[in-house]
């Protein structure tokens, strides 16, 4: 039987939210920085459209909030361009939800 709790969104608690990538060697753990950070359940499906699909929309209630992203800019070529691909994703979002924005730090 599924726990209850893995279906579950836990409460984003920072603002800004902090994406610290500057230990990230693999890109699952770059999803697990989102995972974390968004308070994404565990059914989070580690790929865009999942990206997408679970932050479309969870901002709306909330007020002004910003995603602040730090280790992006020293990360491995390939390992960049595949993150290059969910920051797309935060792109779309911050479109959708104009109290949504972030930026690159580092």
């Amino acid at each position: 039987m599924k726990n209850i709790n893995e279906f579950a969104f836990k409460e984003i608690t920072e603002n800004p939210i902090i994406l610290d990538f500057s230990k990230c060697k693999y890109l699952g753990e770059i999803h697990k920085v989102f995972k974390i950070k968004f308070g994404l359940p565990e059914y989070y499906g580690e790929n865009p459209d999942a990206l997408w699909d679970l932050l479309e929309g969870i901002f709306d209630d909330m007020g002004e909030i910003t995603a602040e992203i730090s280790g992006f800019n020293n990360l491995e070529k390939t390992l960049k361009a595949a993150t290059a691909e969910l920051l797309e994703v935060l792109d779309d979002v911050a479109k959708e939800t104009p109290n949504f924005s972030y930026k690159i730090i580092s």
